[in-house]
């Protein structure tokens, strides 16, 4: 009966923390990404990019870290290793940088930049 109540309290205390995991989202991939596949992109800090494919579906990428030139970079270029299609695999070269991505996965929009008062 103690083992049976022990037990019964470890797995009350683990709930929460299963509660707490979200299932992982669907990992997305953009063909052709050297080859005009891309559209536009905008970087919403130093490791969020959002990229726009040629067919206007946006795609939100997490890097593994911190790119420091991300938010300033006129122009980057995707290292795919192998075919040119861009997925969680690729990285980001921004002004020489080597910017691996964590994830990849369809997304709407990059949100609004807030305006700054006059």
């Amino acid at each position: 009966m103690q083992k049976l109540l022990i037990a019964a309290a470890l797995l009350a205390l683990g709930a929460p923390a299963l509660a707490a995991v979200r299932p992982a989202e669907p990992q997305a991939s953009i063909p052709f990404v050297n080859h005009g596949g891309v559209r536009n992109f905008e970087a919403v800090d130093s490791d969020t990019l959002y990229i726009e494919d040629q067919h206007r579906h946006w795609y939100r990428a997490e890097l593994m870290g911190y790119c420091p030139e991300l938010g300033f970079a006129q122009a980057i270029g995707f290292e795919t290793r192998g075919p040119d299609t861009l997925d969680r695999f690729g990285t980001l070269i921004v002004r020489g940088q080597r910017c691996p991505l964590k994830s990849l996965v369809e997304s709407g929009p990059p949100p609004k930049k807030a305006k700054k008062p006059s």
